[in-house]
């Protein structure tokens, strides 16, 4: 039974089906420009034209494939369940509730680091700082309360 669970998300500006929509209207602008300097004789500028807009291609594709990153937090029974969801590859932990140590400050890019029984996650990637310490704040109560059940 989940008794607590976290969603933290990649903040997007955008998402995946309307980049694809901003992206048309990009190609369609910038192709209509230089369909116009290729019939006054500029060729060259159709090329980098589609230069252009194969790098842009390339570059949204990079941001869409990112943009549904999150990590998944969720307090059972009698494990923490962390879920590391990047580029649609999920990576999974099982920590032990009643081994669960946080570390803040020992970790790099002030990630918090979540470790029981010799494995550790670093969590947070996605949030500001002011949004981690309340995190941690937050985990620390469920784990208090959870441990006070157990005993």
């Amino acid at each position: 039974m989940i008794k607590r669970e976290w969603d933290l998300r990649r903040n997007c500006a955008i998402a995946p089906r309307q980049l694809g929509f901003f992206y048309a209207i990009l190609c369609a602008t910038s192709f209509a420009v230089a369909i116009g300097f290729t019939l006054r004789g500029a060729w060259f500028v159709l090329l980098f034209a589609v230069l252009e807009m194969s790098a842009v291609a390339i570059a949204f594709l990079i941001y869409a494939r990112h943009a549904t990153d999150r990590e998944h937090i969720a307090m059972l029974d009698d494990y923490l369940l962390v879920e590391l969801i990047q580029a649609q590859e999920i990576r999974q932990f099982k920590l032990d509730l009643r081994s669960i140590r946080i570390a803040v400050q020992e970790t790099n890019k002030g990630l918090i680091g979540i470790e029981a029984l010799g494995t550790r996650v670093e969590v947070g990637q996605f949030l500001t700082e002011w949004k981690r310490r309340e995190f941690v704040l937050e985990l620390r109560q469920e784990l208090q309360r959870s441990q006070k059940a157990c005993a």
